[in-house]
C-alpha cells in the first residue's frame, strides 16, 4: 500500500545500519525489520495503533530492534515506543482499546534453526524456505489490508508467535513469548485492486481518470483525517478471551483475507450495527413541491391530525395499561391463594418443603415462559425498554424497537415477569409500550401485518416519528403512576432530544388522555365508575398532611439520606454493570438467558420463603391491611408481616411500607429484607425478560427510608415529625433517584402519585443529593446500560476538553462521492460494496478530471435504492418508458423498511443507463469547514438532529462527512479525552 511509504521520512532504506551481532540490513522507516534471520514488520497505518510483528527462525537482538522500531516511530511523528516497558504507545486510544501489545517477550534468547546455532546469523531469508515451517499459535488483529513493497498482502496489526513445543531450543526459552493484551482482537476484509475499481475513484492526481467510478474526497491526502469507519472494522462477541488456532503458516506465503473473528465485548467501543435517522428532512425538488401544494387549509388538516393522533396514542396506552393491571391482578391473586392455602394446610401437618417447591415451580414456570418468548422470538423486548428509546429519540436506530410484535411481547413478557414473583415492576415497560404504540399510529399501518390503512400518510418520516414517540412515552409514564405533568417531563429529561413548544402542548394532552383512560376502564372495573378513583398502574395513597408535617431541623436528615440513596444507587449500579459484562462475555446463547431467569425466579422464591418462615415477626391483624395475610407459626389473628414485603406484588408492598402505622414492622424484617431484595433486584436487572426497576427501587428505598424512622423514633423518644411513613417515602425517592439518577421529573411524578405537594421541596433535595453523590461514582443505570451496548449516543454537548480537535481530525475519509448523471452500474457497486455500508453520498459536479469537483448536494442510500426499484434512468425517460414522473409518496411508501439493494434486479444493459440525482438529491445540505472545532460541530450536529455533515475546504471541494459516530467515538473519562474504536457488533 503506498500511503504506508509515506508515513516516515526514510522510506527507500536508502540508509541500512547493521546491528550488533547481526549482518542483515535493518532497513528503517520502511515496512521490514532484517535481522538475522529474522524479520520485524511493523505497519503503521493512517492513525490506527496497529503493528505487525512476525518472528521467523534464528537469533536476534531485541534491544537493537526497540531502538529500530523506536525511531522508525518518532520519524514518523505517529507513536513511541516506551523504553522502559518495550511497549507500543500511541495516545490515548492505543491504551484505552486494550491495544498497548508487548513487545518484550518476542524473542529474548536465540531460537535453534534446523541448521544450529552458528550459522544462524550468515543465513539469507531465501534459505528459510528450505526448513521445516513451525507450528504457531496466532493472535489476529487486521484493522485494514495493505501491501508490502513486494507486492505481498500485509495485514496490520498481526502478532505471529511461534509455539515453542513445535521446536528444539538451545537454552532456556521464555514461556511468556508474546505478552499480547487480549482485551481485543480486530478483523477486516482487503479489497483487491480489481474488486475496489468499479467502486472508488480517486481524486485527480492518484492516476485514475475522472469519470469512470465514484470520486473519493478530494484534496484529503493519507494523514489528513483518520480512516473511514469500515477500515477499523471489527466484531464484538461474547467470547471471554482470543480465539487461538494452531495451524501451519509460511511466513512467505501471502496470508488469506482474514475473516471477523468473534472478540470480548468492551465498553470502550462503538457498534457499528446502530445506524442513525433522517431527523433532517431533505428538502429536494420533491419536498419543496408538495409543500408548495399545501394551502394554508392543508395545513391545519394536518394540525389536526396530529392532535388526533395524539389522543388515539393516549387512549390506547391507557387500554395496554388495564389489561396488564387486571391479568396481573388476576394471576397474581390466583398464585398467592394458591400457595397461601397450601401453607397454611402444612403448617399444621408438617411438609411445608412441598409449600416451597409449590411456591418455586409456579414462579419458574411463568417466568419460563416470559423468558423463552423474548428470548427466542424478540430479544429488544428484554429489560424496560428506557434506554432503547432514549436511544430512538437520540436519533439512533434500534432494530425492532418500534414493531408491533415487540409491542406483544413486551406486555406478555411483563405480565409473565410480575407474576413470576421477580424483583421487578410493570411500571417501566409502559413507556415502551407507550412508544409503540405512538410508532404504529402515526404511520397509519403496520409493516408486521402488512395492512396499509392509507392514513397518516404525511407522518412517514424520521421526524415525525420522533415526536409520535415521545409523546408516547409520555403517556406511558402517565399510564404507570397517573401523573401527567410527570410524564411530560420525563420526556423531556430522559427521552426527547429535540423539543419545541407546539410539541409540549401534544405531549401533554396524550398523558391527560392516558391517565384519564385508566383510571375511567379500572374504576369501572373495580365498581366505582363514577369516583375516578384509579388514577395509575400504581397508586402511592394520600398522605395525612396535619399529622406528616416536616420542621426545619429535618432537612439535614433528608440530605444525609440523599447521600446514602447516592451511595446505595451507586453500588446497585456498580453490581449490575459487572453482572452484565459477565452476562454479555458468558451468558450470550438464548438458551442459557433462559436457564438463568429461571434459575432467579426459582432462588427468589427460595429467600422469600426461607426469610417468612425463619421470622418471628407476627402483628396482629387491622381490618383488610394486608391481601394475603400468612400466619404460619403466629397466634390467631396475627400474621407473619415479612410476608407483606414478600408475598405480594412489588406495588402494593410499596404501599405496605408507605401507610402502615408506626410498629407493623420489626427493625430487623425491614433489615434483612432491604439486604435481600436489594441483590435480587440487582440480579434480576439484565434478565431476559420485560421488567422494569422502578418499583424494585422504590421498594428497597422504602425498606430501608421506614428502618430509618424507626431508629429516628427510637432515638427522639416517639415524636411526633418522626412517622416512619414519610421517610420511607424519602427513602425510596433517595433509593430510585441514586439509580436512575433522574430530578425533575421524578420529583413531578412522586408528587402527582402522592397526591400532596407538601413534600414537594424534601422529595427534590433528596433526589438532587442523591444524583450528586451517585455521580461521583458511577453514571445512570439507563446511560450505563447504553454504554454497554456501545451506542452511539450523543450527550447534550460535547467533551469539555475537546476544543483541540478539529473537523478535519474526525470526520471519515475518504468519501464516496457521485456526479449529478451517474452510471447506474457505479450505483449499484456503491451500494452492493461489504466493504463499506455508507448510507449518505455527497453529490458533486460533473468534472473534467483537471480540476476537483465541488459539492452540490447530499442524497441517501433509501433513496438511491427506491430510484433503482422504479428504474428512474434517463434513457427511459427520454424513450418514455417511465410510467409516471417519482412523487414523494414512492418515498414514504418504501419507509421504514427500505428494501435490500441484492432485491433489485439490474440487467447489464441496465447498467451502463444513466441516471439523474439532481431531482432527488438535498441541494442545500449543512456544511462546515474543515478548521471548524470539535464543539462546534457537535453543537451543530445535535441541535439539527443530523446524520451526515459534509465538511468541505475553501473552495467547497468536500474533503470529509461527520456522522454520528464519529463525534461519539469522543468522550470525556476519568483520564481525560477517550477516543473509542469502532466494532461490528
Amino acid at each position: 500500500m503506498s500511503d504506508l511509504c509515506q508515513l516516515s521520512p526514510k522510506c527507500q532504506a536508502h540508509e541500512q545500519p547493521r546491528l550488533p551481532g547481526s549482518e542483515s540490513p535493518v532497513i528503517q522507516g520502511g515496512l521490514t525489520v532484517f535481522l538475522g534471520v529474522s524479520r520485524w514488520t511493523l505497519t503503521l497505518q493512517e492513525e490506527l495503533p496497529s503493528w505487525h510483528v512476525s518472528r521467523n527462525w534464528g537469533s536476534t537482538d531485541f534491544p537493537c530492534v526497540m531502538r529500530s522500531v523506536q525511531r522508525f516511530l518518532q520519524e514518523s511523528h505517529r507513536a513511541m515506543v516506551c523504553p522502559q516497558h518495550n511497549r507500543l504507545l500511541r495516545g490515548d486510544s492505543s491504551r484505552q482499546a486494550g491495544l498497548h501489545a508487548r513487545l518484550c517477550g518476542l524473542a529474548l534468547e536465540p531460537a535453534h534453526s534446523p541448521r544450529g546455532p552458528a550459522g544462524a546469523g550468515q543465513q539469507n531469508c531465501n534459505s528459510q524456505k528450505a526448513t521445516r515451517v513451525p507450528r504457531r499459535r496466532r493472535i489476529t488483529w487486521a484493522p485494514s489490508g495493505a501491501r508490502d513493497p513486494d507486492g505481498r498482502h500485509v495485514t496490520a496489526a498481526r502478532v505471529t508467535r511461534t509455539n515453542t513445543a513445535a521446536a528444539p531450543a538451545a537454552g532456556p526459552l521464555r514461556r511468556d513469548m508474546a505478552n499480547v493484551s487480549k482485551k481485543v482482537s480486530w478483523s477486516g476484509r482487503d479489497l483487491d485492486d480489481d474488486e475496489a475499481a468499479p467502486l472508488l475513484r480517486r481524486a485527480p492526481g492518484l492516476g485514475v481518470p475522472a469519470g469512470e467510478a465514484a470520486p473519493l474526497l478530494n484534496g484529503a491526502g493519507p494523514t489528513a483525517a483518520r480512516a473511514s469507519p469500515h477500515s477499523a472494522f471489527f466484531r464484538i462477541g461474547q467470547l471471554s478471551s482470543v480465539e487461538l488456532d494452531d495451524e501451519l503458516l509460511d511466513p512467505d506465503m501471502d496470508p488469506p483475507h482474514p475473516f471477523p473473528r468473534e472478540i470480548p465485548h468492551n465498553e470502550k467501543l462503538l457498534s457499528l450495527k446502530y445506524e442513525s435517522l433522517d431527523y433532517d428532512n431533505s428538502e429536494n425538488q420533491l419536498f419543496l413541491e408538495e409543500e408548495r401544494r399545501i394551502n394554508h387549509t392543508a395545513f391545519r388538516t394536518v394540525e389536526i391530525k396530529r392532535w388526533v393522533i395524539c389522543a388515539m396514542v393516549g387512549i390506547l396506552t391507557g387500554l395496554v395499561a388495564c389489561f396488564i393491571d387486571i391479568v396481573v391482578e388476576k394471576l397474581a391473586g390466583l398464585k398467592y391463594r394458591l400457595v397461601k392455602d397450601n401453607i397454611d394446610r402444612f403448617t399444621e401437618h408438617g411438609g411445608l418443603s412441598f409449600s416451597l417447591l409449590l411456591w418455586a415451580a409456579l414462579n419458574a414456570a411463568f417466568v419460563l415462559l416470559g423468558s423463552t418468548i423474548v428470548a427466542f422470538i424478540e430479544p429488544v423486548a428484554a429489560g424496560s425498554g428506557i434506554p432503547q428509546i432514549k436511544c430512538f429519540l437520540n436519533g439512533v436506530k434500534i432494530p425492532h424497537v418500534v414493531r408491533l410484535k415487540t409491542l406483544v411481547i413486551k406486555v406478555s413478557g411483563v405480565i409473565l415477569s410480575v407474576v413470576g414473583g421477580l424483583a421487578v415492576g410493570k411500571e417501566g415497560p409502559m413507556i415502551h409500550s407507550g412508544s409503540v404504540i405512538a410508532a404504529g399510529i402515526s404511520q397509519g399501518r403496520s409493516t408486521s401485518l402488512k395492512r396499509d390503512f392509507k392514513i397518516f400518510e404525511y407522518f412517514r418520516r424520521d421526524t415525525e416519528k420522533r415526536d409520535f414517540v415521545s409523546a408516547g412515552a409520555a403517556a406511558g409514564v402517565s399510564a404507570a403512576f397517573g401523573a401527567p405533568v410527570g410524564g411530560v417531563l420525563f420526556s423531556l429529561e430522559e427521552g426527547a432530544s429535540f423539543w419545541n413548544q407546539f410539541l409540549t402542548w401534544r405531549i401533554f394532552f396524550a398523558s391527560m388522555i392516558s391517565t384519564f383512560t385508566l383510571n375511567f376502564v379500572l374504576s369501572i372495573y373495580h365498581g366505582n365508575a363514577w369516583d375516578l378513583s384509579s388514577p395509575g398502574l400504581i397508586n402511592f395513597g394520600r398522605f395525612d398532611t396535619e399529622t406528616m408535617v416536616y420542621v426545619i431541623h429535618e432537612i439535614p436528615i433528608f440530605i444525609a439520606m440523599g447521600v446514602v440513596g447516592g451511595i446505595l444507587g451507586a453500588v446497585f449500579n456498580a453490581l449490575n454493570y459487572w453482572l452484565t459484562m459477565f452476562r454479555i462475555r458468558y451468558v450470550h446463547r438464548p438458551c442459557l438467558q433462559v436457564v438463568e431467569a429461571t434459575l432467579v425466579a426459582a432462588v427468589t422464591a427460595t429467600a422469600a420463603f426461607v426469610l417468612i418462615y425463619s421470622s418471628r415477626d407476627c402483628q396482629p391483624l387491622r381490618g383488610s391491611s394486608v391481601s394475603y395475610p400468612l400466619q404460619l407459626f403466629c397466634a390467631d389473628g396475627e400474621y407473619n408481616s415479612m410476608a407483606v414485603a414478600f408475598f405480594n406484588t412489588p406495588e402494593k408492598s410499596v404501599v405496605s411500607l408507605f401507610h402502615d402505622p408506626p410498629g407493623s414492622y420489626n427493625p430487623m424484617t425491614l433489615g434483612l429484607f432491604t439486604l435481600v431484595y436489594f441483590f435480587l433486584a440487582c440480579w434480576t436487572y439484565g434478565l431476559t425478560v420485560s421488567a422494569g426497576v422502578f418499583i424494585p427501587s422504590l421498594l428497597i428505598g422504602a425498606a430501608w427510608g421506614r428502618l430509618f424512622g424507626i431508629s429516628l423514633s427510637y432515638i427522639t423518644g416517639a415524636a411526633v415529625w418522626a412517622d416512619p411513613g414519610k421517610y420511607a417515602l424519602m427513602g425510596a425517592a433517595a433509593q430510585l433517584g441514586g439509580i436512575v439518577r433522574m430530578t425533575l421529573s421524578l420529583t413531578v411524578i412522586m408528587m402527582e402519585a402522592t397526591s400532596s405537594v407538601t413534600y414537594g421541596f424534601p422529595i427534590m433535595l433528596v433526589l438532587m443529593t442523591a444524583k450528586i453523590v451517585g455521580d461521583v461514582f458511577i453514571e445512570g443505570l439507563y446511560d450505563m446500560h447504553i454504554q454497554l451496548q456501545s451506542v452511539p449516543f450523543l450527550h447534550w454537548e460535547a467533551p469539555v476538553t475537546s476544543h483541540s480537535l478539529t473537523a478535519r481530525e474526525v470526520m471519515s475519509t475518504p468519501v464516496t462521492c457521485l456526479r449529478r448523471r451517474e452510471k447506474v452500474g457505479v450505483i449499484v457497486d456503491v451500494l452492493s460494496s461489504t466493504a463499506s455500508n455508507h448510507n449518505g453520498f455527497p453529490v458533486v459536479e460533473d468534472a473534467d478530471g483537471t480540476q476537483p469537483a465541488r459539492l452540490q448536494g447530499l442524497i441517501l442510500r433509501s433513496q438511491l435504492i427506491v430510484l433503482l426499484k422504479h428504474k428512474v434512468f434517463v434513457e427511459r425517460s427520454s424513450m418514455g418508458l417511465l410510467r409516471r414522473r417519482l412523487r414523494l409518496k414512492d418515498f414514504r411508501d418504501a419507509y421504514p423498511r427500505f428494501p435490500p439493494i441484492q432485491s433489485i434486479h439490474v440487467s447489464q444493459d441496465e447498467r451502463e443507463c444513466t441516471m439523474d440525482l439532481s431531482e432527488f438529491m438535498n441541494p442545500s445540505p449543512y456544511t462546515v469547514p474543515q478548521e471548524a472545532s470539535l464543539p462546534r460541530v457537535f453543537k451543530l450536529f445535535r441541535a439539527l438532529g443530523l446524520r451526515h455533515l459534509v465538511v468541505v475546504d475553501n473552495c467547497n471541494q468536500v474533503v470529509g462527512l461527520v456522522t454520528r459516530k464519529d463525534l461519539a467515538r469522543y468522550r470525556l473519562g476519568k483520564g481525560g479525552l477517550e477516543e473509542l474504536s469502532l466494532a461490528q457488533t
